[in-house]
């Protein structure tokens, strides 16, 4: 109702739509900045952010200014209102503020004007806000259990409402899937007359190598093959995202940026709170795992790409969230888990996640307080040790803010 009454902004410039349970930022990220190397004006639109809600939505790869933000919302503010009410008098609820920013950021994607949009999927995808687009090329990342009580607890289910993003005609990227979820992906898009282009198929990441600061990565798309490109992100999970993203840009253009563009484009990426690097001696690192799938992710990618005397994770997590499962994984690699709480009014409490943790580790510690926690994970790692912040978004952005400040 709100992108009829402004003119449908969401239909000006053709549009890359990412859902998934893993991987949809840095996926997002990444094509992004292809896009943007190979000289297209581009919109990209993310979620949650880490900290400030204007890093959702950035225009040529810069988040909008906290006085565009304001600006855009001030011009949507009385269409909001009419909504609200409309919606109300019908017996139904007013606007999210997920709805209202993603409106928000597709009215700024129309008046810069972009040339592309990339846009990430909130939750699920069928029935996700961002999906009142027509997106031209449809990207599903690997697809796990998370957010069970709004989209099924089986795979299949799940792949059902991600599978809601992918409009009639269109490309779908499909990242590997578990079978479960993969027949039904491919079924949805038979029943959309949409393409699909397939891992191992039509596009597959063939080699990698550990590289100082990220990693050296070799991926085919097509008959084309991008030999030993340098990557800024760890883990091997990015490597694939990194293929995915370069398939979604040649389903989008209908053809592959030289191989210059591309070695820029990857060696200058950048995913905030992805294993990234917030400090030395020790070592500190913010990831935003928050499921299990991710975890073991990010457990495998720091025990091969870092070198450290000690591990120790900082650990908060959402209370909807399979927290056992996910410090199970963590303690195979952590040498000690400093359990704490991030500024979520969702945050499992600090004494409840402990008790959990104390199942899975003989090395838990309990401190509340996040800035505490993470001095005190630092003098427990030694300088020549790693600290790990993870377990939610929430928790990587609070992390990135401690060091800012320490």
């Amino acid at each position: 109702m709100l992108c009829d009454l402004l003119a449908d902004p969401q239909l000006t410039a053709p549009v890359i739509h990412v859902a998934g349970t893993n991987g949809k930022t840095s996926v997002c990220r990444i094509i992004e900045t292809i896009l943007r190397t190979s000289g297209l004006r581009t919109g990209l639109m993310t979620s949650p952010a880490l900290r400030d809600l204007t890093e959702r939505l950035a225009v040529d790869g810069e988040p909008l200014s906290a006085d565009r933000f304001v600006e855009i919302y001030r011009q949507l503010e009385p269409y909001v209102d009419m909504v609200d009410e409309r919606s109300v008098a019908r017996g139904g609820p007013p606007m999210t503020m997920f709805e209202v920013v993603t409106a928000m950021g597709y009215a700024a994607f129309a008046d810069a004007p972009v040339d592309v949009s990339v846009v990430e999927a909130g939750m699920g995808g069928r029935w996700d806000a961002t999906n009142v687009n027509q997106a031209q090329v449809s990207v599903i990342t690997p697809i796990g259990m998370d957010h069970m009580d709004y989209l099924g607890d089986t795979l299949a289910q799940i792949a059902g409402e991600k599978a809601g993003i992918i409009k009639p005609g269109s490309t779908v990227v499909l990242a590997a899937q578990q079978p479960e979820a993969l027949a039904v992906l491919m079924q949805a898009a038979d029943d959309a007359g949409a393409h699909v282009l397939l891992p191992g198929v039509d596009y597959e990441l063939v080699a990698r190598g550990l590289a100082v600061g990220g990693q050296a990565v070799t991926i085919r798309v097509a008959d084309r093959v991008f030999e030993e490109m340098f990557l800024s992100l760890h883990g091997r999970h990015q490597a694939d995202n990194a293929a995915v993203a370069l398939a979604a840009v040649y389903a989008l253009l209908g053809r592959l940026p030289d191989d210059e563009t591309v070695a820029e484009a990857l060696g200058s990426v950048h995913s905030p709170g992805r294993l990234e690097v917030i400090g030395r001696h020790p070592l500190t690192l913010a990831d935003a795992a928050h499921n299990p799938h991710g975890m073991h992710a990010t457990a495998v990618a720091v025990a091969e790409s870092f070198n450290f005397d000690k591990l120790v994770a900082v650990v908060a997590i959402l209370g909807d969230k399979d927290a056992e499962q996910m410090l199970s994984t963590l303690a195979l690699v952590a040498d000690e888990i400093v359990i704490t709480a991030n500024d979520s009014p969702r945050c499992l409490p600090a004494d409840e996640l402990a008790d959990v943790a104390r199942m899975v580790s003989d090395s838990v510690h309990e401190i509340t307080d996040f800035d505490d926690a993470m001095v005190r994970a630092r003098e427990l790692a030694g300088p020549n040790g790693c600290v790990l912040a993870t377990g939610s978004v929430v928790t990587a952005g609070m992390a990135r803010g401690w060091a800012a400040r320490a």
